[in-house]
This record gives structure tokens, C-alpha cells and sequence, in this order.
């Protein structure tokens, strides 16, 4: 059977403390109660919830909250025979949950009481995934022990309490939104938004609105005003990730962002001063992509402040063990099971792949291998790698398919690179190693839009 939660009842008149104490004794609490704010502190060890009114011999209610905060954690619900619109206002900021105008009803009471613990149970929660995750996002915690992952801690633990500007360059899931997400936690920021904006995944026609924002009537749809995920994240990090697919009209946005910390909603010439810090991350040469006319150089400059550039797993195969340790024990726990003992040829032959897609695919694949395997040890016979794909049936001169043009093969790679990306041009010039105007020119020339 649960333990009834306890309400301390502060109130120096004895007729209404006592009818409060009744009335929520009979709601199935158990009830402490205090007729001064000196008593209430000495009786407040335990307490989920306090109802005090603000008016108290001695020292009163807004007093008695602050320094209730020093000793608990118990959300305060006030009340008070002079309500009027500036003691509810002060009595909120000064971290009261609720405000009860006298008189109130005992069903009002109830329904309050009720609301602050739910209020009481959300901050135990968020407390709770706080702690999870400084313990998943502290240094010590991200799995990298070879000099190279070494030197990027370092560097991260040094650019972290800063306000600067940091680029992040690396293959694709080498774990760039992990560090940027560390160098969030660890900076005077941590208790602010961290914002993440995937540049790929946002269409070129909608990514103005999304970044900046837009006022009502800025476009067909805009019923009302919305803030961007710069607005979203005031006082936090903005994490720019793929920051080499945004467009260049986008790009120079971007700039005056970083240049004077400040931005225009769509459909507005009205200046929003914002104060985010701006982590970008790339898997491109974003210095090619200047040179293809497709990146601002002035921008690349004020987001290359603080490169960091995360190995690839294949360069850093000394800590392919501890981390195939770590995600086994993660993996299993998720699943409910114990983790497997990782055999010698299982290790060999994962020290032993080249790791095309770095830190993500090691996970992807030993989650695969762990529901494939039963017994406590994964074994080298266990370890189901990406199967490679098989090569296309070729003519006797090696080169084309038997039957199809050049042109023809050609525009069958596009397609499937279209196919494949579902649709995002960018994503698709990338794998094919073209330019995006390139690619773009042969999409034309095919009559696709």
C-alpha cells in the first residue's frame, strides 16, 4: 500500500487550519499543520506539498517561501483574504504553484493540492533525467581512451564554458551530436534549451520559417506568429547539424546571426536580438564547397572559430573493444537480458572491419548481433556485419550493363540516389561525389524537377 503524501497546512486562524486538516485528511492525505511560519519550519521535513497563507503573525508567507526553498523541495500553494493581481503575480515568482483567493471551496483545495503534486512528481522526473544524463554526457562517460578521442576532450573540456563558436567536421556517425550535446551540458548553458536543427531534413522552402520564424500572414497558412529554433533555444545552443546543406539564401541569414546576434522573423522588419551559442557540424569539405560556389566563405570563417574534427572509428581501432563493451551492456539491459562476455574472435573480427559507417554502425551492428545470438559469449560467428552489396551483372568489356547506354546507366544511378535519399537532391549529390548544381543540371537535362 502506498504512504499517503503529507500537506503541511500553515494558517494562525485555528477554525479554518482545522476544517483544511479534516478536509484533506478525508482526501486520503496525511496532514501536518502550523499556525506561524516559525512552527511550519520546524514541522516541514517530509512535507510534499505546503498550503500557507500570506498572512502569518511574524513572518509571512512570502518570507516563509524562501525560506522553505533552503530546506525542501515541496512545491507552495498560497492563500489570502487580500488577493489582488500584484501579490499573485509576486507570490509566483517567488516560486509558488498555485494562488487561493479566500474564500475558496474545499473541492477548489483538492484540485489544487492535487495539481501541485503532479507539479511535485515532474520536477522529481526532470531532476531524475538530468542526473541520467550528465552521467551519459560527462567526459568520463564518453567511451574514447586512444590519444586521438583524448585530445578532442580535452579540447572539448577547454571551448565548453565559452561562448565560442565551434564547427564540428567528421564522417558521418562518428558521434558529432554527442560532443556537441557534452559541450552543451558542460558549459554555463546547461540549464537551457539545446536545440538541434538537421539541415538535410528541412525542406529549402520551409527552412526560413523553421530557423527565424514567422509572423502571422507571412504566407498562405500562417494563422498565427510562431518563434524559429533560434527564438527556441534563447539562453541556450543552437546545434546546426549538416550546416553544408543549407542554402545559400539561408546562409547569409545565418551570418547575421552569428555577426550581430540578431534576427528578423519571415514577414517582419521587426530586429529580434537573440542570445544562443551556435555549434555547427559537417561530414563535407565545407572549403570544396566554397570552392563550387555553394558555401560563403564569410560564413565558413565565423563558424571555423573552433574546429574540432572527430576521428573515424577505423583511426582510432584502439577503442573498438570498450565501446563494443559499452553498447553490450546497454543493449542487453534494453532488451532484458545479461550482457554476453565479448569472445577474442568476436573482437578480432570487429577490430578487424573497416567501419564504414564509424561509431553508429558498430552499435547497429551488435544490436543485430546480440537478438541473433543466445548464448553468454558473442562469438566471432555471431557478429553480423552490413552485407555488402552485390555487384551488378556486367557486359564482357566490364564496364556497363549488358544492353544499357551510358546515358541510360547514368540516369539509373541518379534515380536510385534519389530513391534513396528519398528525394533530397543534396543528400543524393553527396553519395554520387557530385556538386549539388552539378547534380541539379542533370536532373534538368533527365526533365526532373
Amino acid at each position: 500500500m502506498a504512504t499517503p503524501m503529507r500537506v503541511l497546512i500553515v494558517e494562525d486562524e485555528d477554525k479554518l487550519r482545522r476544517v483544511l486538516e479534516l478536509h484533506l485528511i478525508s482526501e486520503g492525505y496525511e496532514v501536518t499543520s502550523a499556525g506561524s511560519a516559525e512552527e511550519a519550519l520546524r514541522r516541514a521535513d517530509g512535507v510534499a506539498v505546503v498550503v500557507t497563507d500570506l498572512r502569518l503573525p511574524g513572518t509571512d508567507g512570502l518570507s516563509l517561501m524562501d525560506a522553505l526553498r533552503q530546506n525542501t523541495d515541496a512545491p507552495v500553494i498560497v492563500m489570502t483574504a487580500f488577493s489582488s493581481v500584484e501579490t499573485a503575480v509576486d507570490a509566483m515568482k517567488r516560486g509558488a504553484v498555485d494562488f487561493l483567493p479566500k474564500p475558496f471551496s474545499l473541492e477548489h483545495l483538492s484540485a489544487v493540492v492535487r495539481k501541485a503534486l503532479e507539479v511535485r512528481q515532474l520536477r522529481q522526473e526532470n531532476l531524475q533525467l538530468k542526473v541520467e544524463l550528465g552521467k551519459k554526457l560527462s567526459f568520463a562517460n564518453i567511451v574514447g581512451q586512444g590519444p586521438k578521442m583524448q585530445e578532442i576532450l580535452g579540447a572539448v573540456a577547454k571551448v565548453a564554458p565559452a561562448r565560442t563558436t565551434i564547427l564540428l567536421c567528421g564522417e558521418s556517425g562518428v558521434g558529432k551530436d554527442l560532443i556537441a550535446r557534452a559541450i552543451h551540458h558542460h558549459s554555463p548553458r546547461a540549464s537551457k534549451p539545446f536545440v538541434k536543427i538537421n539541415c538535410t531534413a528541412i525542406p529549402e522552402t520551409l527552412m526560413e520559417s523553421e530557423l527565424f520564424g514567422y509572423e502571422k500572414g507571412a504566407f498562405t497558412g500562417a494563422t498565427s506568429s510562431r518563434p524559429g529554433k533560434f527564438e527556441q533555444a534563447g539562453g541556450g545552443t543552437v546545434f546546426l547539424d549538416e550546416i553544408g546543406d543549407v542554402p545559400l539564401a539561408i546562409q547569409v541569414k545565418l551570418l547575421r546571426v552569428l555577426q550581430e546576434r540578431e534576427l528578423e522573423r519571415l514577414g517582419s522588419n521587426k530586429t529580434i536580438s537573440i542570445d544562443v551559442r551556435v555549434i555547427a557540424a559537417t561530414n563535407v569539405d565545407l572549403r570544396r564547397a566554397i570552392e563550387d560556389g555553394e558555401f560563403r566563405e564569410d560564413l565558413y570563417y565565423r563558424l571555423n572559430v573552433f574546429p574540432l574534427t572527430i576521428p573515424a572509428l577505423r583511426e582510432r581501432r584502439e577503442d573498438i573493444p570498450a565501446l563494443a563493451e559499452h553498447f553490450l551492456v546497454r543493449l542487453a539491459a534494453q532488451n532484458g537480458r545479461p550482457a554476453p562476455e565479448l569472445s577474442a574472435g568476436a573482437r578480432d573480427a570487429l577490430m578487424n572491419y573497416h567501419w564504414p559507417g564509424n561509431v553508429r554502425e558498430l552499435e547497429n551492428v551488435l544490436e543485430r548481433s546480440l537478438l541473433l545470438s543466445g548464448g553468454p559469449a558473442l562469438l566471432a560467428e555471431d557478429i553480423r556485419f552490413d552485407a555488402a552489396p552485390r555487384a551488378t551483372a556486367q557486359t564482357g568489356n566490364g564496364f556497363l550493363p549488358e544492353g544499357v547506354t551510358l546515358d541510360q546507366h547514368e540516369q539509373g544511378l541518379i534515380r536510385e540516389a534519389l530513391r534513396r535519399t528519398s528525394g533530397n537532391k543534396s543528400q543524393a549529390a553527396r553519395i554520387l561525389g557530385m556538386t549539388r548544381n552539378a547534380f541539379r543540371y542533370r536532373l534538368s537535362q533527365m526533365g526532373i524537377d
